[in-house]
């Protein structure tokens, strides 16, 4: 291998505004959250193919032999990276012995790695590794947390198999690729989502990808390049929510009620569009308070637009209340019918202010963060700029 040990972080992602809107062909803008998944790639002499995802209690190991035996015909050709190989699928759902049946998270991350490792490296000899994996994002709560797997596995088995180089020189603690190789990271972390889940947007990707914010609208995704470093609470309510039928219960609302749906579709197009000037203007000009007057309005114009769309929720009532209480905003982000919250943190809110209110959260039974969106994207470390307490974990295996 091109690369003996390599240590690749991804961000997972929010949406700021724009939920279920988009689906409907207006804007959403999408932020890297600085809660990050956290890749260990190394390479062995033991014939073994080995990875570990303590997260979800995953760790697996093959022979090479076995591995290669799967699709004796993978080519191997790092440029076809557009269409899924549907065979290669269907032929690892039959090693993995999930060929007919549902994926649970193990099954999905094992497929999404094994797929990429074979189409990187299926062209020639195997070479034996072991990847670790440990993430910040907890799963299932629509936080990007397969899309910063897949966007790790990516940029690390790319680098490994000298489809693009490894930036990170003699020094350096962090390092980020190339244009070029951000879009074919991309790509490739794409083909991983698209194994997970079988018709993803692509935006998930492009956030851990990019990093930042991005401005999605109508299947096309535009990366922003100058966005401030907001703080924020997140909090996960726990309830669980199924997007297709929050998506369905959106469209049968509009189906219903055409002319004021509409407007209110146009709305939450209108919150996005000026979310996203007001956000250009603070990279432009001095932050001032009335910035952020304005980012908590819209923040609470569009929680009241999703609760009319009907995808609100009591916990998440729950959450804009507790968190006004103190003075702060909140609204839901992604799907809603539960899921998660984001509350924006002005420069001047007090510590205690931010310590109370997480309390309370987790006193309604809530997991709460304080965390940070508009960070980087895909990043390759140096030993020494990785969290003490995760490269203990990484290192474990």
């Amino acid at each position: 291998m091109r690369v003996q040990e390599c240590i690749i972080s991804a961000p997972g992602k929010a949406i700021l505004h724009g939920e279920h809107a988009v689906v409907h062909g207006k804007v959403a803008l999408a932020v890297s959250l600085n809660l990050r998944t956290y890749l260990k790639l190394k390479a062995t002499h033991t014939g073994k193919v080995c990875i570990n995802l303590p997260n979800i209690d995953t760790f697996l190991c093959w022979d090479a032999a076995e591995l290669k035996e799967i699709i004796p015909f993978s080519c191997g050709q790092h440029e076809e990276v557009k269409r899924l190989d549907t065979e290669r699928v269907k032929r690892l759902r039959e090693f993995v012995g999930v060929a007919n049946g549902n994926l649970d998270a193990s099954d999905m991350a094992t497929l999404a790695f094994l797929y990429i490792y074979l189409a990187l490296f299926g062209s020639g000899e195997l070479p034996s590794l072991t990847l670790s994996v440990w993430s910040e994002l907890p799963t299932g709560a629509g936080l990007g947390s397969s899309a910063a797997y897949s966007v790790c596995l990516a940029a690390a088995l790319l680098c490994a198999s000298g489809a693009m180089p490894a930036p990170l020189k003699e020094g350096d603690h962090t390092a980020r690729w190339c244009q070029e190789d951000l879009e074919l990271i991309n790509s490739w972390a794409f083909q991983g989502e698209m194994v997970i889940h079988g018709n993803p947007s692509g935006v998930d990707n492009a956030v851990g990808t990019w990093g930042g914010m991005l401005r999605f609208l109508a299947g096309t995704i535009i990366p922003l390049s100058r966005v401030p470093l907001l703080r924020i609470l997140l909090t996960n309510t726990k309830v669980p929510r199924s997007t297709k039928v929050l998506v369905a219960k959106v469209k049968d609302k509009i189906n219903k009620f055409p002319t004021i749906l509409t407007s209110v579709l146009e709305s939450v197009d209108a919150v996005s569009c000026t979310c996203e000037k007001v956000l250009f203007e603070m990279t432009c000009e001095p932050i001032t308070g009335e910035h952020y007057n304005v980012l908590e309005e819209l923040i609470d114009i569009n929680q009241h637009l999703l609760n009319i769309m009907g995808v609100g929720h009591p916990a998440l009532d729950t959450l804009c209340r507790v968190t006004l209480a103190r003075g702060l905003h909140s609204k839901l982000t992604g799907a809603g019918g539960g899921g998660c919250g984001i509350t924006l943190l002005r420069p001047e809110t007090d510590s205690v202010v931010i310590q109370s209110t997480i309390q309370d959260l987790k006193d309604c039974d809530f997991d709460c963060w304080e965390t940070s969106i508009g960070g980087p994207g895909v990043q390759v470390h140096s030993p020494f700029s990785v969290k003490e307490n995760i490269l203990e974990i990484l290192n474990r295996y």
